[in-house]
This record gives C-alpha cells, structure tokens and sequence, in this order.
C-alpha cells in the first residue's frame, strides 16, 4: 500500500476519533442544559441563542478557511438533535 496514503488515513482516523469524543462530551453538557430546563420550565430551544452561535461559527469556519455553509449545517444538525432531546426530558418518562 501507499505509505503517504496511509499516513493521511491514519491521521483522517484519529481525527475522527477525536470528532466523535468531542460530540459526545458536547451532549454530556446539552443533556444536563435540558435537564436544567425541564426542572425550571425553560423552553427546549433558544432561537437568539441559536443564532449567536451559528454566526460565531461561520466566523470561524471564516477563519479557518473552511466552508461557512458547510459549518452551518453541520452545526444545526447538532442543535437539532439537542433540541430533540430537551423536548423529550421535557416531556418526561
């Protein structure tokens, strides 16, 4: 097999394992955000909140050369899941 070929998956494999480490530390902290507002009857979704962070991260998808659309999209298929999951602790067992 091709050895720099191998080196460039090899590193794409540990940086997805990195990906997906950090998604899951990431719903850690969401999962506790949607406990805290089902106990204090908070709503599951922020819209100001959401759009502060998408703006603040097509910014630095911006700055890191990286395609703002792209980061958009990803970033809200990770809100939505977030949501997803605070309406159902909302709603209770």
């Amino acid at each position: 097999m091709d050895e720099t070929l191998n080196r460039y998956r090899e590193s794409i494999d540990n940086i997805d394992a990195a990906l997906v480490f950090m998604l899951a530390e990431r719903f850690k902290i969401t999962q506790a955000v949607g406990e805290h507002k089902a106990t204090h009857d908070l709503p599951p979704a922020d819209a100001g909140r959401e759009e502060r962070q998408i703006a603040r991260l097509r910014q630095l998808a911006l700055d890191a050369k990286l395609d703002p659309d792209f980061t958009e999209k990803f970033l809200r298929f990770i809100i939505d899941e977030v949501i997803r999951h605070h309406e159902r602790l909302r709603e209770g067992p």
